[in-house]
């Protein structure tokens, strides 16, 4: 992983704390974790399912689960334009940003770059 990607990803991560960003790790331990927390460039992860693999991961070890904007449903199309309308307030812009967050799309395009993994339907931790 360069150092593009690694920034790009630390930023995408970091504000997605608050909205339990699901994850899993390029380690023999693969499963599904939710970030918790960062702290001097390390991500702690929590499994809930068991103990083994709560710890602090660095970024190139991390790929996130997110959704494709083309996966929104209709209803959600409705309210992302419902946000876009005031957008050239910065206030209503930072609530499409954390509308975006919270719902987990990829509005950075880290699922095309390999940096994340694509929700789908037979696929979705977030359920």
């Amino acid at each position: 992983m360069n150092q593009e990607d690694k920034e790009l990803l630390l930023k995408d991560l970091t504000a997605r704390l608050p909205y339990g960003v699901k994850c899993t790790t390029k380690s023999s331990w693969n499963g599904i974790y939710t970030i918790v927390g960062y702290k001097d460039n390390r991500f702690f992860l929590d499994c809930p399912i068991y103990d083994e693999g709560d710890d602090e991961w660095m970024i190139e070890s991390i790929v996130p689960y997110l959704r494709p904007m083309s996966s929104m449903t209709k209803e959600e199309k409705l309210m992302y334009e419902g946000l876009m309308i005031g957008t050239d307030n910065v206030s209503y812009m930072l609530d499409v940003i954390d509308w975006l967050n919270s719902n987990h799309f990829d509005y950075h395009g880290l699922i095309p770059k390999g940096l994340a993994i694509e929700v789908t339907e037979e696929n979705n931790p977030y359920e």
